[in-house]
């Protein structure tokens, strides 16, 4: 499957696959999902967060131990992609191995081991001015061109690396002496992203790539609202690199004009989300810059809290789902979620597109509810237990699969993306705990960008 820019304006990061395999074959796929409609909420929750957790402890990509692209249950690969790794996803991954540590989940020692191995791969692995390419070689470390023109640097998807290396130097930083090892290793790699090089120049606004071959050909500004936030908020943090708060102001809030006061089902939406301004975007949006990044009681000089951005942008998405205007068989309060991910062609093969209330197919992945927990924790719940009493066809071995759908008689593809599954376990667990959220939100540098910026938090004492 080829992976291209979609077409359609609905958004600033949505990707098409153009699927040449047939349906997959259910009956090749042999499990026993099966769990009792007695298991506890808490128990729910574990029993997610390890079964997300094993995309990245059991399927890493063998050579740099970072999360694959994608990992395909039935080992059809069309495009011959199995040993390419994702960067943002493995940042995800970064967090999830955290979120295992943390509960007992994997031995703290073996996770050491990982990290260590995974840092000195990205230190060896192509840069491009210090952001790592949006996908990578997992065998040599050399990039791998996302497309003709995106062969150079990702900052946003190195943005939602550096946020999980982050964490982990965080984690670390007060431990034994391979840990301590562990986390300056974190922390030379983090200093060493030129972040104001991506302001081409000096221009008052980020730009997502830059290519050594193509140079600022690809030309995409990152103005909000998307999910891209961190990426600004990391810029605008580092000790070596920083962007000014001009910058951040200029260009992501496009120059404060980003507010909107469109409600829907009753809800404000508060910012205009890129080409999806009625009912808001895929629901990545209110999760990826989220995964460290505590939006609760979060403000800065325009938005007054971007919790609710977050909270209204998930409940407008369920609402549509249990409103089901295009009357999909199966939705409702225990099953809904839009977002990008995996999709169903029309000839029953796989795809991929960007799901939301704009762009709705009659498929649901489960990420986005599960992801939503910070939000929407009785919704979420309900899904959870939904899809795992009531749809063990849907689970595979590493959790719910990224593309399910009741309406086309219980299709689903067995199939999963690092980007999707790398989000479960750490927004369950920032439900949970906060334990994510914490990690960041305490970091040094994280502190001074945002008081920089003119963020405020009262939870993280930031005035």
């Amino acid at each position: 499957m080829k992976r291209t820019l979609l077409s359609i304006a609905v958004t600033s990061l949505f990707f098409v696959y153009s699927s040449t395999n047939a349906q997959i074959s259910k009956s090749k796929i042999v499990k026993n999902n099966s769990v009792k409609s007695t298991i506890t909420d808490e128990q729910l929750m574990d029993k997610v967060q390890k079964d997300a957790l094993k995309y990245f402890w059991d399927y890493a990509e063998p050579n740099s131990l970072l999360g694959r692209e994608r990992y395909h249950e039935d080992n059809i690969y069309p495009d011959n992609d199995k040993h390419v790794i994702t960067t943002g996803g493995s940042g995800f991954g970064l967090a999830t191995l955290l979120v295992g540590v943390e509960r007992g989940f994997i031995p703290r020692k073996e996770a050491v081991k990982r990290f260590t191995h995974i840092m000195d791969f990205l230190a060896k692995a192509d840069r491009h001015k210090g952001a790592w390419s949006h996908w990578i070689n997992g065998e040599t470390g050399k990039t791998v061109p996302f497309g003709k023109k995106d062969n150079g640097g990702d900052l946003v998807e190195t943005a939602f690396l550096t946020s999980g290396i982050l964490m982990v130097r965080e984690y670390f930083k007060n431990g034994n002496v391979e840990e301590k090892a562990l986390a300056a290793k974190c922390d030379e790699l983090w200093k060493g992203i030129q972040w104001n090089w991506y302001t081409k120049g000096g221009e008052k606004v980020l730009y997502w790539h830059w290519s050594p071959e193509y140079q600022w050909e690809m030309n995409f500004p990152l103005e909000g609202y998307n999910e891209c936030l961190i990426t600004y908020i990391l810029a605008a943090s580092s000790p070596t690199y920083s962007i000014d708060a001009e910058t951040y102001y200029k260009g992501w809030t496009r120059n404060g004009t980003y507010l909107t006061d469109k409600t829907k089902y009753g809800l404000p939406l508060y910012v205009k989300h890129n080409y999806a301004e009625e009912y808001g975007g895929p629901l990545f949006w209110a999760q990826y810059s989220y995964i460290g990044l505590d939006p609760t009681g979060l403000s800065d000089k325009l938005v007054k809290n971007y919790f609710d951005i977050n909270k209204n942008q998930t409940l407008i998405d369920y609402k549509y789902c249990v409103e089901n205007p295009k009357q999909w068989k199966g939705y409702g309060p225990n099953y809904w979620g839009l977002t990008a991910g995996y999709t169903r062609n029309e000839d029953g093969s796989t795809g991929y597109t960007a799901h939301m209330p704009g762009n709705d197919n009659g498929v649901i992945t489960p990420t986005a509810a599960l992801s939503s927990f910070p939000y929407t924790p009785k919704e979420s719940m309900n899904f959870l237990r939904f899809i795992y009493t009531q749809k063990p066809e849907f689970i595979g071995s590493a959790g719910p699969y990224d593309a399910t759908s009741i309406n086309y008689n219980n299709w689903f593809t067995p199939r999963y993306l690092a980007i999707d599954q790398g989000t479960i376990a750490p927004m369950i667990e920032n439900y949970r705990t906060g334990f994510l959220w914490k990690l960041f939100m305490n970091a040094p540098e994280i502190q001074q960008g945002l008081k920089k910026l003119s963020f405020q938090s009262n939870k993280y004492g930031i005035k």
